[in-house]
């Protein structure tokens, strides 16, 4: 009962800006190409790029969009750069933050680009003929990039004042929102009943394999009534239909970050786990299958290394010389930013790829099909 009165203020405030921007007090502008949404409202740790770079996937083998110019915008958490910048994969954490350079890496022929002013961003990115003509793109390095046809907004759930044609909401399994509360008791950052304002509800991080009554029972936990597990649509109080799906993690092979590392360094039983992500239990758990961890360093989300850090993963190196060190690869983007990486370290440095998909082809055909469907279904709001 305390924390409820404690929350009140933060509740009260969220549930007063969130009416400023439902009744027309507060501008909401949308983009004059259709826009996909990958959002939470949870403090991290639902998958968010992970689940980007699945519906990425998703459109580039798809025959509607694998030869159109599609675009992700971020905000680009805890870089240095200001305003509008295009990601370049040479570039590093503290220009783009680590998640967009991870993307950019892994899909080069997107444009991928960070701006907190998420409507100014689609705007340039829809005509990029506009850059370096404002203040915003006035030092964003490249300028040649084509129109976007489509923009992916990774978490820009929260950001108001630009409304998302699509919008896909995680729930992170272990972590559910209706039995978590508001920050500081809870990992909440937004009102739990907004989940209803996602086209698409994912529950990420599942088991492999789920009953069809966990399935139903998640629906009645987001108020959906008559969940068909089989078309993956419920009905929420206000008579939308709504689709909820469930994913996991797949973990890859373990994937050397420098040129130096000895592969036989993969092998070894005993290992070294070094992470800066909102929660590393899945990992651990993974690895924990083939490795023995006989040291964890746990490091807060989106956290910038020192060569303090880099001194203390030494010492358990030396004394098991051994070893091999692992970390994700949000956290390798920004190692490899750093310079004096010790040899010793790069010899069995490595990171830990993942992809997220569906627990079965069936939600992924359901996923992909209704995607495909709404997007073609698009007509710009002037």
């Amino acid at each position: 009962m305390l924390d409820k009165l404690i929350l009140a203020p933060y509740y009260l405030t969220l549930k007063l800006r969130h009416a400023c921007y439902d009744h027309g007090f507060k501008k909401v502008s949308t983009s004059e190409v259709p826009t996909i949404c990958v959002g939470n409202i949870t403090a991290g740790g639902t998958g968010k790029t992970p689940h980007t770079e699945m519906i990425l996937r998703s459109l580039l083998r798809s025959d509607d969009w694998a030869y159109r110019n599609i675009a992700v915008l971020s905000r680009g958490h805890k870089r240095n750069s200001g305003g509008f910048q295009l990601v370049e994969q040479d570039g590093t954490v503290k220009e783009y933050g680590d998640e967009p350079l991870q993307i950019k890496k892994k899909f080069p022929g997107v444009t991928v680009a960070v701006d907190r002013h998420r409507v100014k961003g689609c705007s340039l990115l829809c005509h990029p003929e506009n850059l370096g003509k404002d203040k915003r793109s006035r030092k964003c390095a490249g300028k040649v990039i084509p129109p976007a046809d489509l923009i992916v907004l990774d978490d820009a759930f929260q950001y108001r004042a630009l409304r998302a044609y699509y919008t896909i909401l995680l729930v992170d399994y272990s972590r559910p929102t209706h039995e978590d509360m508001l920050l500081p008791f809870g990992r909440l950052r937004d009102l739990p009943e907004r989940m209803s304002k996602g086209d698409i509800i994912i529950v990420s991080k599942c088991p492999h394999y789920l009953e069809d009554e966990d399935r139903i029972n998640w629906a009645k936990a987001f108020g959906l009534k008559d969940y068909d597990v089989e078309t993956c649509r419920g009905t929420d109080k206000e008579g939308n239909t709504k689709i909820l799906l469930f994913t996991a993690i797949n973990y890859q092979h373990l994937k050397p970050i420098y040129e130096e590392a000895d592969p036989r360094f993969a092998y070894p039983q005993m290992l070294v786990l070094f992470t800066g992500i909102a929660k590393d239990t899945p990992l651990r758990m993974y690895l924990s299958d083939k490795h023995r961890i006989i040291k964890r360093f746990k490091f807060a989300d989106h956290h910038n290394y020192k060569m303090s850090d880099i001194r203390r993963i030494m010492r358990v190196v030396d004394n098991n010389p051994t070893c091999v060190v692992a970390t994700t690869e949000k956290d390798c983007q920004r190692i490899l930013d750093m310079g004096r990486i010790p040899a010793k370290l790069k010899q069995r440095l490595f990171q830990v790829p993942i992809e997220v998909d569906f627990l079965t082809d069936h939600e992924r055909e359901i996923f992909e099909t209704t995607l495909m469907e709404a997007l073609r279904n698009f007509t710009p709001e002037y």
